[in-house]
């Protein structure tokens, strides 16, 4: 049964069943004290929190360059591309953990809506398994009834380019109905930070829950820049600021209880303060940058690290600790993340925090600031009072 999503406020809540409990559920013991205060929020101290938390809450760190910095390593991109083959391993549970990249596809493509063109030739960069596509060739998700029905947003495109490196990934579903309602060129890259296109051969590039993994933001959006077409958009997604806070919280005060220190498992991610300087540095005109909330509720944080796990999404910090987390660590964890975050129905809540962002590369044809000194009217004389 695939997830249910209903409204929750300004967020949306998605139910996940996992029909088969993890064996670890019945050794799961309590190794928390009683007394604790329920956090919602976790970006300032808590008073009645144990200092252990309030040491973790006062760090944040972000995988952002600045315009100029020097490259570096964040991530390791060999392990990432291990972790996206196998989880291409196994389609079925792969799909069934695509909850959320369709979910986020389908609200990146829905920013089409409002760009009345046609788009030749279309980049999708960081297909994973063709996510876009699928939400291309759905119905118009928001029809007006005033109007007559509105084709897919497939038919607005000539060629979908979906580049991707991890090959398996790329083309598990190749045999399902949705290639047949769009041309999809399939392109796996070596390196997906070194785009292999020439400058402006794209009339639009799209990306949606890849770019988290980028060591180098500033350098590929330069690149999206370069490869795009004058007066083109770019519309992308990523992962960023507090994703998954309730669960890198709990690991590290489990960490540090039964082992006396942490180690990263969560990987850091750009702050939604930082996309919009990045999209003016790399050239991009006209930008927009939004921010989405998606909250799943898991049944335990085993059934939560298992779908990352089928997502490609596991850990991939360079320098992170290698082997599976030790057993008591992760007991403690699934009762410290109950004591702190869960649910009155017995789920657990976990925050998938979307950045959404739309930049145009420069044509003549956008509209521009009047040149200084141009204006009619003098502001004075306006504002002077009779």
């Amino acid at each position: 049964m695939g997830p249910a999503i209903r409204s929750a406020t300004s967020q949306i809540v998605v139910d996940v069943e996992v029909p088969h409990p993890h064996p670890l559920h019945q050794l799961v013991s309590s190794a928390l004290g009683k007394g604790w205060q329920r956090l919602t929020l976790l970006s300032s101290p808590c008073p009645s929190a144990p200092p252990t938390l309030n040491a973790v809450l006062g760090r944040r760190s972000y995988a952002v360059l600045s315009g100029g910095a020097p490259r570096f390593q964040v991530f390791n991109r060999r392990t990432k591309w291990l972790q996206k083959e196998r989880a291409a391993a196994n389609p079925a549970e792969g799909r069934q953990a695509d909850y959320l990249k369709d979910e986020v596809a389908v609200r990146l493509t829905e920013r089409l809506l409002d760009v009345n063109r046609h788009f030749p030739r279309v980049l999708d960069l960081g297909a994973n398994s063709c996510n876009i596509a699928r939400a291309l060739v759905q119905e118009n998700p928001d029809p007006d009834p005033s109007k007559p029905d509105s084709p897919s947003l497939a038919t607005r495109i000539s060629e979908l380019v979906a580049a991707e490196s991890s090959e398996s990934l790329l083309y598990r579903d190749v045999d399902l109905d949705f290639n047949k309602k769009l041309n999809i060129t399939r392109q796996v890259l070596q390196d997906e930070e070194t785009l292999p296109y020439e400058a402006e051969s794209f009339d639009l590039v799209l990306s949606s829950l890849s770019m988290h993994w980028i060591n180098d933001l500033p350098g590929i959006l330069s690149q999206i820049n370069h490869v795009l077409k004058p007066d083109s958009p770019f519309i992308g997604a990523m992962l960023g600021g507090d994703t998954l806070f309730e669960l890198r919280t709990s690991l590290q005060l489990a960490e540090q209880e039964r082992r006396g220190g942490i180690s990263p498992h969560v990987s850091p991610l750009a702050d939604v303060r930082d996309v919009g300087g990045l999209l003016q540095k790399a050239g991009f005109k006209m930008l927009t940058v939004d921010v989405d909330d998606i909250i799943v509720d898991y049944p335990d944080t085993f059934a939560l690290m298992q779908d990352l796990q089928s997502m490609g999404e596991n850990n991939a910090i360079l320098g992170r600790e290698m082997g599976p987390i030790r057993r008591d660590v992760l007991m403690a964890n699934e009762a410290i993340y109950r004591e702190l975050h869960g649910n009155p129905d017995g789920s657990i809540p976990a925050t998938f925090r979307i950045i959404y962002m739309i930049g145009w590369r420069e044509g003549e044809n956008q509209p521009k600031p009047l040149p200084r000194g141009s204006g009619e009217l003098n502001l004075k004389d306006i504002l002077e009072t009779k």
